[in-house]
């Protein structure tokens, strides 16, 4: 797990500049403080760089990146792990490939020689993006795993194109611009993002399960973009459910999981897991101990918050499988006294500071001695453990059931989703005829955050505001999803796919996964998103993955005789921190945000928000008189306008490519 960074010029007899590469892994060395190297490959306009977390072949000079052909016409740089890449390298030895590390990344490279692109990327397994430059087509392709569990961005400049694995990457480059999107500020303030976006102008993602293409011709640089891999639900009317018993699914999933963990405990040092009382990752520590030959180390966060708190029930698990469990308590304050070094890592804004109890949980983990943990992301994902999931289960695909049962689901989703409204589901319905028009109905996951629109907008400085002027949120977000995918869907594999293209990919996976995990150097690695496991999980009838009102029914049953009996039977839990209206000492500590980050003259300032409709925001939260579920949303709200000035501060008013060359004089990186 490591950052990576290159520069592809216009003109292929403009070299980079070798120091400039070397900052610009420098300003994120800690995705990688092992190691660091760069190559230019001269008159080709190119260069790669990369900061080395070691954990397969720990000899850095060996496995060093990037990696160059031996005819020097390739060159490779890796961000993320390939499981399995022993079989694959084994068959490429038998064929001749000589191999000059043990490292997973060098068998990219020999695949493409031998298969090319199209071919290789179906023989990858796991979490990663990397970079692959072709000399003798000169081009460049840009490659993200199939959920985007790793981060790849790029831009382009006045002299070609610029790729790394964090926006500060492409801001330690001076000629990368830095300032925000009016769209992009906008979505900051309502949580979910447009797919494939950033809350920056000009600086675009790598969208999952995809390849941008960068072909160079006569001075200029032709990008395209191209989909590899898509997690597609069978056709509403094919499901099998003649052929396949339940009790096949449940064996299938077992199966395929126990293969996805193997996989992931694959290392050159200690792994870990991380343990929350949910399902997901007592499954994870579950199968991991009955594989490993020594107890597993579980990392919990524990919460001062009995609604929150999770642990008696973590802890339950860790006495069962014999791991050793290492708890972390969080009483309130320290969350919000972390919360400025987060956003340096998320580089977005969050909503709830679970994104900083994850960040300073990656810090124990590493001052613990380990760089590798297995998580459990993913699980509500494929097997629908959201509330939201079984929102639209109820609204949308129950048709069939007598009122009766129909009541019986609506009385119980009325009492277990009281801890979620005003964050995971709106207050009240939120309809967007563009998602009614591309879905059929609008996600119950996208409707806290839409509804946010009228709160958000005139939180904005009036310029935004008047660059939003015909904006409809709802729309861009349609625009992106693929209506093949979509059409003829079960609505539940409908929410479940929107979910992944959103939620996942831009808040499970992002500030509350790798850049907080990756900000103390730890490599998290999600064994549900194994895309095999994915495929089958897809195959799963909807009546199976929500049986009697009841979330994740196959996953439950698979695992059944790994899960202390509470925890078989308990219902799909809020894993968030405790919002700050709950805590007095959180509101203390917000006031202090706010009096640093939300005063008149820090607001004018930035120029990104109105300081007469913030502060008008802030009287309204802090009178308290509106209901609960109102309270967690403007909780939210608070937290975003807080980023977005933090965010200007640390990545527009600072000069980011004086700090990066700092950041590189202070590590010795010098090229």
């Amino acid at each position: 797990m490591c950052g990576i960074a290159g520069i592809f010029n216009r003109c292929a007899h403009q070299q980079p500049q070798p120091q400039q590469l070397v900052n610009m892994v420098a300003i994120m060395a800690h995705r990688g403080p092992d190691d660091f190297g760069y190559e230019v490959l001269p008159e080709h306009g190119i260069g790669f760089s990369h900061a080395r977390l070691s954990i397969i072949d720990l000899n850095n000079q060996r496995a060093r990146q990037p990696f160059k052909s031996d005819d020097q016409q390739l060159m490779l740089v890796h961000n993320g792990e390939f499981y399995d890449f022993q079989r694959i390298r084994a068959d490429l030895t038998a064929q001749g490939t000589v191999f000059r590390s043990k490292s997973d990344t060098e068998i990219a490279l020999h695949l493409y020689q031998r298969y090319g692109l199209a071919q290789m990327l179906p023989m990858l397994r796991g979490e990663f993006a990397f970079a692959l430059y072709d000399a003798a087509l000169d081009t460049l392709y840009l490659v993200r795993d199939r959920f985007g569990v790793k981060p790849l961005y790029y831009a382009q400049t006045e002299s070609g194109l610029v790729f790394g694995s964090e926006l500060k990457t492409l801001f330690a480059h001076p000629e990368v611009p830095r300032e925000f999107s009016s769209t992009g500020l906008f979505h900051q303030l309502i949580q979910v993002m447009v797919p494939g976006s950033t809350a920056f102008q000009g600086i675009y993602q790598v969208p999952p399960g995809h390849v941008i293409k960068v072909t160079r011709a006569k001075g200029k640089l032709s990008i395209s973009e191209e989909k590899y891999w898509d997690l597609e639900f069978p056709l509403a009317q094919s499901y099998h459910t003649d052929q396949v018993t339940e009790q096949d699914y449940i064996d299938g999933v077992r199966e395929r999981l126990l293969e996805a963990v193997q996989l992931r405990l694959t290392a050159d040092v200690p792994v870990g897991c991380y343990l929350s009382g949910g399902i997901d990752s007592c499954a994870i520590l579950g199968l991991a101990s009955a594989v490993s030959q020594k107890p597993i180390k579980a990392f919990t966060i524990g919460f001062n918050s009995k609604s929150y708190d999770e642990t008696a029930i973590a802890t339950e698990m860790a006495e069962a499988t014999g791991a050793d469990q290492q708890v972390m308590r969080l009483a309130g304050p320290e969350l919000y006294d972390n919360f400025v070094a987060t956003l340096w890592h998320t580089e977005r804004t969050i909503y709830n500071t679970l994104g900083v109890a994850k960040y300073l949980m990656s810090q124990q983990v590493q001052q613990s001695g380990y760089k590798v943990v297995l998580t459990g992301e993913g699980s509500d994902e494929l097997f629908a453990g959201y509330p939201s999931f079984r929102q639209d289960m109820f609204k949308h695909g129950l048709a069939h059931l007598p009122d009766a049962e129909r009541e019986a689901w609506q009385q119980q989703l009325a009492s277990s989703n009281a801890l979620f409204r005003g964050a995971m589901l709106a207050l009240n319905e939120y309809r967007s005829s563009a998602l009614d028009d591309k879905v059929g109905f609008t996600p119950s996951c996208l409707q806290p955050w839409l509804s946010c629109s009228e709160i958000a907008l005139p939180l904005l400085a009036p310029h935004h505001r008047a660059q939003l002027a015909d904006y409809d949120a709802g729309r861009a977000i349609a625009d992106k999803l693929d209506g093949t995918m979509l059409n003829q869907r079960h609505p539940l594999d409908k929410a479940q796919y929107v979910w992944i293209k959103t939620m996942l990919e831009g808040q499970i996976l992002t500030w509350g996964g790798d850049r907080v995990d990756m900000a103390h150097s730890m490599e998290a690695r999600p064994a549900f998103l194994d895309h095999h496991l994915a495929e089958y999980a897809a195959t799963i009838p909807p009546h199976l993955r929500i049986k009697d009102n009841r979330e994740k029914y196959v996953l439950r049953e698979a695992m059944k005789g790994l899960l202390p009996d509470t925890l078989y039977r308990r219902e799909k839990f809020a894993f968030m921190a405790p919002p700050a209206h709950t805590d007095p000492q959180k509101l203390a500590a917000i006031r202090q945000l706010a009096e640093v980050y939300l005063t008149e003259s820090a607001i004018n300032a930035a120029g990104v928000l109105s300081y007469s409709d913030v502060e008008q925001l802030l009287q309204r939260y802090e009178l308290g008189t509106t209901s609960n579920e109102e309270k967690v949303q403007l909780d939210a709200m608070v937290n975003h306008v807080l980023g977005v000035q933090i965010l200007h501060q640390h990545f527009v008013a600072t000069d980011v490519p004086k700090l990066a060359q700092q950041r590189a004089m202070e590590l010795g990186w010098i090229a």
